[in-house]
């Protein structure tokens, strides 16, 4: 079992900057590849970028890319998700979540662990 708590989501203005965390516990969590999904109201949770296990390579998806940042710290079991120039329509519920296959995935079926969401508001 892996454990997976989010931190550090809040209301901002568009353009402002914001780092959200992912603390990890239980298995060996530089196993996993690691990634983030966002889902907003009335709508379907999305990939939003992902991290190798030893994060040797990352993906995210076109509407983030050149804008969010995805880092992990094996030694902290956490993983970080960096956002700039922040829009509204980012405004989600943002999830990590754990994969065991070797491969990075959007698709939300593919992960074994999820955290319970913290939410990010980016006011116009």
């Amino acid at each position: 079992q892996v454990q997976l708590v989010e931190s550090g989501g809040g209301m901002v203005q568009a353009g402002d900057s914001l780092r959200i965390s992912c603390a990890a516990s239980g298995r060996t969590f530089s196993n996993y590849a690691m990634s983030w999904f966002r889902q907003a109201p009335g709508k379907e949770r999305e990939f939003v970028a992902g991290i190798r296990w030893s994060a040797s390579s990352t993906y995210y998806a076109d509407s983030v890319k050149g804008r969010f940042t995805i880092s992990r710290d094996n030694a902290k079991n956490t993983v970080y998700l960096q956002m700039h120039s922040l829009k509204p329509e980012d405004t989600a519920v943002y999830y990590c979540a754990a994969s065991s296959r070797p491969i990075l995935t959007k698709s939300t079926a593919a992960y074994d662990y999820w955290g319970q969401g913290t939410q990010v508001t980016v006011s116009s």
